[in-house]
């Protein structure tokens, strides 16, 4: 094969040019989980009929490996690589962590990004779930980092009548006793029952912090930007779909008694709930050139934020070098993923085209850009960061 070299002097199997001075564009990794979904992953891909099966995420600028007892003998699961190559974007960015993540993110956090995104598509409800909190994290699995989440809704689908949802959240009144004697039973009903349910449409976006019960519903299509670890802790020994759950996947290895322990056994009001979880648009820039709104924010968690940025089309053609939304640089290391239309980026001289499930990590070396929309269509994204 072609040996290209990355500017850090990493040597890769590319005909592709890796620098720390351009986005560094991605493969679509995808991860086994114990629920079905994944169609409508394959139809945005372009796939004419998409099937449902294990495969339902895709995982975006991964460092993490998927942590799926069982299938430890599948190498780099869920780990980013780049474009047509056999190289980790791990590997990358340990060629030259200061120049990928900036010198500032490498001493506060190491070789990581600090953050995950993926593209989640359900075909089932999901089994009722926690993660735990960075003190529980620390505690019970010696990881600096926890799993606070949030989830922005991209679209869904009506699946059995019944239209996209999310449970999350204890109601008030549930005790550790009680959740521990629902488990026992393993009555699904009754932990739904403890938990709020509510209905969610495109453009809503829900915090899930570390030690809140949830679910995802059956027919969500949505994006989770989490802290990057995949600790989870299952209360449903068979899924939905009548998948059976492995004892060390339902507990990590904790124990069926330990693994309560990452609860939150705070309980409140649907309204209280709805207050706290569901998170408000911010607009950042809006003017002729396209509009940039944060979903998540450093306000409402530190863990990590995520914008969308939207552009309308420039026209048939390379865009004029002036036309588009520059996005000066901030000297930290991002990602960014195509969520619909086709468009370019341009850094200095350097243009790339960009179309819809494309995605790019930005390396904090990298000047400050402009992106275009192209073909008469508007250019959607998203742009993540981690830790603040």
């Amino acid at each position: 094969m072609d040996q290209t070299q990355v500017s850090s002097g990493l040597q890769v199997s590319s005909r592709l040019q890796v620098s720390s001075r351009l986005p560094v564009r991605l493969d679509h990794a995808r991860a086994w989980r114990t629920y079905l979904g994944g169609k409508m992953l394959d139809e945005f891909h372009g796939c004419a009929v998409g099937t449902d099966g294990h495969f339902p995420e895709e995982w975006i600028v991964s460092l993490v490996a998927a942590r799926n007892p069982g299938r430890e003998s599948v190498k780099e699961e869920g780990m980013s690589h780049v474009q047509g190559t056999d190289i980790t974007l791990r590997s990358v960015i340990q060629s030259d962590p200061s120049s990928f993540l900036g010198t500032d993110h490498v001493k506060r956090l190491g070789t990581t990004m600090g953050v995950l995104v993926k593209l989640i598509d359900s075909a089932e409800r999901l089994a009722v779930q926690v993660h735990p909190d960075r003190d529980k994290a620390r505690e019970l699995f010696g990881s600096e980092y926890g799993k606070t989440e949030c989830w922005h809704i991209l679209g869904g689908r009506t699946v059995n009548g019944e239209k996209p949802c999310v449970y999350m959240g204890f109601k008030e009144g549930v005790t550790r006793q009680q959740w521990m004697g629902l488990f026992d039973r393993q009555d699904i009903d009754g932990m739904l029952q403890c938990l709020h349910r509510f209905e969610v449409e495109p453009g809503d976006t829900v915090l899930i912090e570390g030690g809140v019960p949830h679910a995802i519903g059956a027919g969500c299509f949505l994006t989770e930007i989490q802290e990057p670890t995949d600790y989870t802790i299952w209360v449903e020994r068979v899924t939905p779909s009548g998948y059976s759950v492995e004892d060390a996947m339902c507990h990590q290895g904790l124990g069926f008694e330990r693994m309560f322990d990452c609860f939150h056994y705070e309980g409140l009001s649907r309204k209280e709930t709805k207050k706290r979880w569901f998170l408000k648009r911010r607009k950042k820039i809006d003017c002729r050139e396209g509009r940039v709104d944060t979903l998540v924010g450093y306000e409402d968690t530190p863990f990590f934020s995520m914008d969308c940025l939207t552009i309308p089309p420039q026209g048939e053609g390379l865009p004029l070098r002036e036309d588009g939304l520059r996005i000066p640089k901030n000297g930290d290391c991002s990602g960014l993923y195509v969520l619909e239309g086709k468009g370019v980026i341009r850094i200095g001289e350097d243009v790339l085209t960009l179309d819809k499930g494309e995605q790019f990590f930005l390396p904090a070396a990298m000047d400050g850009f402009t992106l275009s929309g192209t073909g008469g269509e508007t250019l959607k994204l998203i742009r993540f960061f981690g830790p603040g």
